[in-house]
């Protein structure tokens, strides 16, 4: 089932896309003490990666871009803003993780601690650079954000 080039039932506010993605990387946070858990770490960075960028490009293209690639993503998102060719690289690399982090493969790629640590510090780099250009905060963007990012943290 192909969605449909409306996009109807995304959201077309960028703060939207920042605030799930906030939510992906707290739950990388969450779990990236776990060395059983470094897939999960990976997926969610790959979806905080992927809705950092939709939001760069809908804040500055007020059009929202389609797809799961990141490396197209973060390609696009560096046409406009040079200081994304920076993470083209762990782009690419979150882009080969993009299947295996969610479903099981008859030949499985193991993620190490320190590949999941070094994809959730870039990725935090980016999302935190994003939210500096939009001005984007979270714990003002949701009544009850600060408490719940403190819960979240502790």
């Amino acid at each position: 089932m192909s969605r449909s080039s409306s996009h109807s039932a995304d959201s077309k506010r960028y703060y939207d896309w920042l605030y799930h993605a906030c939510l992906d990387i707290m739950s990388a946070r969450r779990l990236i003490g776990d060395s059983r858990l470094s897939k999960p770490v990976v997926f969610h960075c790959q979806q905080a990666m992927e809705k950092s960028l939709k939001a760069f490009l809908l804040y500055k293209h007020r059009k929202l871009f389609d797809g799961h690639n990141l490396t197209w993503l973060c390609k696009q998102a560096a046409l406009t803003d040079q200081s994304f060719t920076q993470w083209i690289g762990k782009s690419a690399l979150l882009n080969r993780f993009y299947i295996e982090t969610r479903y099981p493969a008859d030949i499985p790629e193991e993620i190490g601690t320190d590949t999941a640590q070094d994809i959730l510090t870039a990725t935090e780099e980016m999302l935190d650079f994003i939210c500096d250009i939009t001005k984007f905060d979270y714990r003002s963007y949701r009544k009850n954000g600060k408490k719940w990012l403190q819960a979240v943290s502790e």
